[in-house]
């Protein structure tokens, strides 16, 4: 099964934006085997316009030349992906990836490069031609990359042009793909997503299908678990306590439809280095104990792990947060995992252990001053757990009925009861 777990692994967007080149992927991907991989981490993910050659920032340069094959298929700019010359697109380094033990992913527009369809060029093994299949009516309203696809019209050209595309991509090595501006367009992209993961589950090789960004409407949760094995439930998150405390309703919604297969995405963590493309000093706004509350919610509710910082820089906190093992252990075992209560000042999570060895429970404090937290066992049917051990500390301690701590603000703690 493709994400039996949830996934986990490092995404180039927080620390490089549009701006990342091939040294820095292959740095970040050095890193992680050596200091994460042990831990779970695998997926190296090349995020967006990794096929044009100005591409500076995070910022986009709207309607600037990329590079493609006569099929309109989209290649690595090579001046920035050295290994990509002689049409060899990612192959090389997704098997410099490999060779570490690590799998590889890029981040694709839906639709097709909007040069191609001006172009008239030919969908590889078909008589159609890249105009007749695209949708000039179809257009991100941020990035002006791509041109839709009259999936509805043009069934069958549309399809054909997404299973070469991931033939391709499969020809490369590739293990993960992230197709952005489609997750929260419902209704009208729904068919999309659907030829989507069919072209992709047809290409012959294994490969995770995740969908940006959110938020995905949530009625539309059956779909989306058919079709994608990670969907954005948040627009971009970035290092803002505002959307980390939004972040817990959007969790408590969708907690529920996270299973072997299918993960809601809370999207990045910015952890350590980011927005090095713009200062290279710059690090995350988040507080030590608001990164924590974020690891912890995060693992909670099962979501995908996917750190953005530029992993080299780690400090030894930031190594220490995505590696405690005990925390990452929550993602791998539990289910069932759902809010206990919310107040005001506080939230806690619960979530038991599949093999029946004990639940974990976590108390977050979203006010903005350290507080007393206090939780009643037998109030929720825990009275029968005798002993905890605290997993950001280590703390081990007997239990009286009661789970008591004192939190600083936004700061929380995360207990497994046996």
């Amino acid at each position: 099964m493709v994400a039996k777990n949830p996934p986990m692994g490092w995404n180039s967007w927080d620390c490089y934006g549009a701006a990342v080149k091939e040294q820095q992927v292959r740095e970040n991907a050095e890193y992680m085997a050596k200091y994460m991989k042990e831990y779970g981490w695998e997926y190296v993910v090349v995020d967006i316009q990794w096929y044009q050659p100005t591409a500076g920032s995070h910022a986009y340069e709207p309607f600037s030349e990329v590079r493609m094959d006569e099929y309109g298929r989209l290649l690595p700019a090579e001046n920035r992906f050295p290994s990509a010359a002689g049409g060899k697109g990612f192959a090389p380094l997704a098997e410099y990836v490999h060779s570490l033990g690590l799998k590889f992913g890029i981040h694709i527009m839906r639709g097709m490069p909007r040069m191609a369809a001006h172009l008239r060029l030919p969908v590889y093994g078909t008589e159609y031609t890249a105009d007749e299949i695209a949708d000039p009516n179809s257009i991100c309203c941020w990035n002006p990359d791509m041109y839709g696809l009259k999936c509805l019209q043009m069934e069958e050209g549309a399809r054909a042009y997404y299973e070469s595309i991931f033939s391709l991509y499969a020809q490369w090595g590739v293990d993960f793909v992230k197709v952005d501006d489609i997750a929260r367009e419902y209704p009208h992209c729904e068919r999309e997503i659907e030829i989507i993961s069919q072209s992709l589950r047809k290409c012959g090789r294994e490969m995770v299908l995740s969908l940006s960004p959110g938020p995905a409407p949530l009625d539309k949760a059956e779909h989306l678990k058919k079709y994608a094995n990670m969907w954005r439930i948040t627009d971009d998150f970035w290092d803002d306590w505002k959307l980390l405390l939004a972040m817990f309703e959007r969790a408590e919604k969708w907690c529920t439809h996270a299973g072997p297969g299918h993960w809601p995405d809370a999207d990045m963590l910015p952890v350590g280095a980011l927005r090095q493309c713009t200062d290279t000093t710059d690090w995350t706004r988040f507080s030590k104990d608001e990164q924590m509350s974020m690891m912890s919610l995060w693992c909670m509710m099962r979501a995908p792990l996917i750190a953005g910082g530029d992993l080299p820089k780690n400090d030894d906190f930031s190594l220490r947060l995505l590696t405690n093992a005990d925390i990452l252990e929550i993602e791998k075992t539990t289910h069932c995992a759902h809010q206990l209560y919310r107040t005001e000042d506080e939230i806690a999570w619960l979530a038991p252990r599949r093999d029946g060895q004990g639940v974990y429970v976590a108390v977050f404090n979203i006010s903005e001053k350290a507080r007393m937290v206090e939780l009643q066992l037998e109030q929720y049917n825990l009275e029968n757990y005798t002993c905890a051990k605290e997993l950001w500390s280590g703390k081990q301690s007997r239990l009286n009925g009661i789970i008591k701590t004192k939190l600083p603000k936004h700061g929380a703690s995360v207990y497994k009861l046996v």
